[in-house]
């Protein structure tokens, strides 16, 4: 009976020890938590390298962009210092992927929050607001989306202007590409009759090329973008919900606005059709 009891007892125990064993284990395997970023000393974000304004490599080879400007406050606020991050380049279909594989803690990679992401992906809060767009040339320009039925439309894969007009515009032509430098050259090669895009960055590109325009300035319904974070990962989504709204209290972001997307934007765009000053 002695050696019963002695049997039972070490059952209890390991059974009492393993009931802790989880949290604790979970919590030091999160390579993305609060705690495990403090403790690196360096926050890692995944960023687009070819998407001006929002995230692209200047001259020198550094980012910029209205992304990389709230990714380095966001690094200041959670390390002490905007220069602790390391930023990672993907395209649109690298996003996620990044996040499952623990390649980065954070996405502010101009990231649309969709029903299909929210399945995989925590979305922290919007902090800016677009539309699907098109733009075509001055010469040939499509104002309506029927116009592209039986007709070439580029879009990036990844992006929500290709799961629209998959779903809704079945007979329209899509040509995809894996990287915004690589779709912008189709268009201007005469690959295609037009391109869809987040509105407000397409306004940036006809800038730069006036021989295009915006002939479709909003199709579908205005989505917001919001920082992505792997789903599960509970104490980085509520620190960047609540730096954000901090942010958003003093201002943060209409600066932001000021110093990275006005120079691009000029006069079309008012800070109110892109940035989000509340959230919930």
């Amino acid at each position: 009976m002695k050696k019963i009891w002695v049997g039972i007892l070490a059952i209890l125990a390991i059974g009492l020890a393993a009931s802790f064993t989880p949290k604790t284990v979970h919590a030091e395997s999160n390579p993305s938590s609060v705690s495990a970023i403090k403790k690196r000393g360096t926050l890692k974000v995944a960023v687009f390298g070819d998407l001006s304004p929002y995230g692209y490599l200047d001259a020198k080879g550094n980012n910029q962009g209205y992304d990389i400007y709230l990714a380095k406050r966001l690094a200041k606020d959670l390390l002490g210092n905007e220069t602790k991050i390391q930023f990672t380049v993907v395209n649109a279909e690298e996003r996620v992927d990044a996040l499952k594989s623990n390649k980065v803690d954070l996405v502010l990679a101009n990231f649309t929050k969709t029903p299909e992401r929210k399945r995989v992906v925590d979305f922290a809060s919007p902090y800016m607001k677009v539309g699907i767009g098109v733009v075509s040339p001055k010469n040939a320009e499509i104002t309506k989306a029927k116009q592209l039925n039986d007709k070439k439309l580029i879009v990036t894969k990844g992006t929500t202007a290709e799961t629209y007009f998959t779903k809704k515009y079945p007979d329209v032509n899509l040509e995809k590409y894996e990287s915004k430098s690589q779709q912008f050259q189709a268009l201007t090669d005469g690959r295609a009759q037009a391109l869809a895009d987040d509105n407000t960055y397409l306004y940036a590109w006809t800038k730069e090329n006036p021989d295009y325009t915006v002939g479709i300035k909003e199709v579908g319904e205005v989505s917001t973008i919001n920082p992505g974070i792997k789903k599960g990962n509970k104490s980085l989504l509520k620190w960047v919900n609540k730096d954000i709204k901090k942010l958003n209290k003093e201002g943060f972001f209409e600066k932001a606005y000021n110093e990275t997307l006005k120079p691009f934007f000029g006069e079309d765009v008012k800070p109110s059709d892109v940035i989000i000053t509340k959230t919930n």
